[in-house]
């Protein structure tokens, strides 16, 4: 039997209890502990139910009925009913009773300042500013070195929107924690909602002065604060601050890292590359900042400062362990100035061709150096009208010791446009396919895909070239995504109800002359396009199509005229604003009227508000109109 010893009325004195008793009584208790917890649900059930009566009365305008509801079951859930309570008192103008009611809390919570402070808004709502303010002051005085205390007090005056005793709550907490905890981020965020952007930054840079570790989260905040700024005043306002910061701090790193991606978010790489140099020379870095730069410069399509960058980390010598990919990095991005700006000569290509090859003679051709030659192929076959030499160089490349498989990955796609753009179709086709099957659900292998979609689309095969366009419109790449969604349309839009592609078939022949330099009879097969079905709906990219032949033709009057008659005729269709970009882009950068620019920039603007150019348009219209000057 099992004995437990308890103890009996008679002091010292134990019994035993048997393990039936024991039993029995450890029930009676589990029954009693059940029922007990049942009640406690019950009561809080009731007292939930009658609060959210109070506040349906208080929400409705009948203040009475909820302030006596609020007053029955204050001592039961004193903290849950205060708010909306002191809030009913003050609604009614009871405000004798809502100092008693501060009083009540305050005994339950003494150390709470907050409850102080109502008392200061009870004098405000009276209209008794100076004892408000009086009452305020005091309870700022009645702070404790505690960063929680601060932080409730200062709380519950931006609640009431009393933003300057918010900011004195701050500051007398920052002074009684004496550097401990500055509330820069707390005072910063009073600074934004009075609308005082230059204290708020000052804040900010106070506290990545403090502690670098932050500078993301507060770069982050920044964006979102003067991102959205159409007259530019806070950008310019927090360059002119982070200047100021560097001229009197010129040692404390972080402010001009924060000027250099001030002035990337502003797209000025030219500024951002003079402070990124400023910071190399004094702190002897290695180049690998300016080389990112170099990198975000060529995203934007800035390249004249992409060189710059490549050129000053290429300059620092061998001996630098951004060396080589500096110089392939500038060979790469010489390469797509000169033949996307489409205004190079004969001897620009010629000159660039040898500059690969001296690079390549210095460095070695080898795995590490198969971007370079991959670049060099692109350039001999679409630009200097060597295809050969091109093959023979990916042929080799591809299968260098040690390749990365992404690069070779790339290589082979190279080989592919080429083979394509040879007329080897079939040989194409293998190759985007072995990319697609080694890189599945890879931008690599989408892109693969992609291509091979394409040209099903240029072989006719208009149908399956659908089907691998409709799944690439959620890849992951938001370029290959835009792309599949723009051809698809082009083929979904264009075939007949009754399943006619002939139009759709020589409009296609034509893309492909096009994509394989064969200018002049690609314009003679949109043009048949044209007088074969005259009223189609594929006319407008026809003209479109055309348009960009004549662009790299270099005829800059026709290709003008194609873009005017889209806008004309077609002013409603989904090309229109493609056609009144391009045709402002070539008014600036190739017949260098800048006016003219300027006004179909604005007219983009006004006429196509949704576009996707708006944002790179109102950029381009403020450039020509020299905001950006200073």
């Amino acid at each position: 039997m099992l004995s437990v010893l308890i103890p009996d009325s008679t002091p010292y004195k134990m019994t035993q209890l048997s393990a039936k008793s024991f039993s029995e009584l450890f029930g009676l208790k589990f029954v009693l502990l059940i029922l007990l917890m049942a009640f406690s649900l019950t009561a809080n059930a009731q007292l939930s139910k009658e609060r959210q009566l109070a506040d349906q009365y208080l929400a409705g305008g009948e203040y009475d009925k909820a302030s006596e509801i609020y007053d029955q079951i204050f001592d039961k859930d004193p903290f849950g009913v205060y708010p909306n309570y002191f809030k009913c008192l003050l609604l009614l103008k009871d405000f004798n009773e809502a100092e008693k009611l501060i009083k009540k809390i305050q005994k339950r919570m003494p150390n709470n300042l907050s409850y102080q402070a109502d008392l200061g808004y009870i004098y405000k709502v009276q209209g008794n500013e100076e004892k408000a303010h009086q009452q305020y002051e005091k309870t700022i005085k009645s702070l404790k070195p505690d960063q929680t205390s601060v932080i409730f007090l200062a709380n519950s005056f931006t609640g009431r929107q009393e933003w300057d005793y918010a900011l004195m709550t701050y500051q007398e907490g920052k002074r009684l924690l004496g550097g401990v905890y500055s509330f820069n981020f707390e005072t910063a965020e009073v600074y934004y909602q009075k609308g005082e952007f230059e204290n708020m930054m000052n804040e900010y840079l106070d506290a990545v002065g403090e502690n670098p570790l932050v500078q993301q989260n507060i770069q982050n905040v920044l964006q979102a604060r003067i991102g959205f700024d159409p007259e530019n005043k806070r950008n310019d306002l927090l360059r002119t601050t982070l200047l100021r910061r560097i001229q009197r701090n010129p040692d404390i790193t972080v402010y001009s890292e924060m000027l250099i991606w001030y002035f990337v978010q502003q797209k000025d790489f030219e500024s951002a590359l003079i402070q990124a140099k400023a910071l190399d020379k004094r702190f002897r870095e290695d180049g690998s900042r300016i080389l990112s730069l170099g990198n975000l410069a060529l995203s934007n399509l800035d390249y004249d400062v992409a060189i710059d960058c490549f050129r000053y980390v290429a300059e620092k010598g061998r001996e630098y362990p951004n060396y080589i990919q500096a110089r392939m990095d500038l060979l790469n991005v010489t390469n797509r100035k000169i033949t996307e700006g489409n205004l190079y000569t004969q001897t620009d290509l010629v000159k660039l061709e040898s500059d690969y090859l001296s690079t390549l003679n210095e460095l070695g051709r080898n795995a590490r150096t198969a971007g370079l030659i991959r670049g060099l192929a692109h350039l001999r076959a679409f630009y200097l009208d060597k295809p050969d030499s091109a093959i023979i160089d990916l042929d080799e490349a591809i299968e260098f010791p040690g390749i990365s498989r992404q690069v070779q990955a790339e290589c082979k796609l190279e080989l592919g446009d080429i083979l394509l753009f040879t007329g080897e179709v079939w040989d194409s086709d293998l190759l985007y396919a072995q990319v697609d099957k080694d890189f599945k659900n890879d931008p690599l292998g989408q892109e693969a895909k992609f291509r091979n979609a394409r040209l099903d689309y240029f072989r006719g095969d208009f149908m399956w070239a659908q089907a691998q366009l409709d799944v690439l419109k959620s890849a992951t790449s938001q370029l290959i995504a835009n792309d599949a969604l723009f051809l698809s349309l082009l083929i979904s839009d264009n075939i007949g109800l009754d399943t006619t592609t002939d139009a759709l078939m020589i409009y296609s022949r034509a893309d492909l002359l096009s994509y394989r330099n064969k200018n002049d009879e690609a314009l003679t097969t949109i043009d048949s396009l044209l007088k074969t079905f005259p009223f189609h709906s594929l006319t407008d990219e026809a003209w479109f199509k055309a348009a960009k032949i004549y662009a790299k033709k270099r005829n800059w009057a026709a290709e003008d005229s194609l873009y005017k008659k889209i806008i004309d005729e077609y002013g409603s269709d989904v090309l229109a604003d493609d056609a009144l970009f391009s045709r402002a882009e070539l008014h600036e950068t190739k017949l260098k009227d800048t006016v003219r620019a300027m006004e179909l920039y604005q007219e983009l603007l006004t006429k196509y508000p949704g576009s996707l150019y708006v944002v790179e348009a109102r950029k381009r219209f403020r450039s020509l109109r020299g905001d950006f000057n200073n």
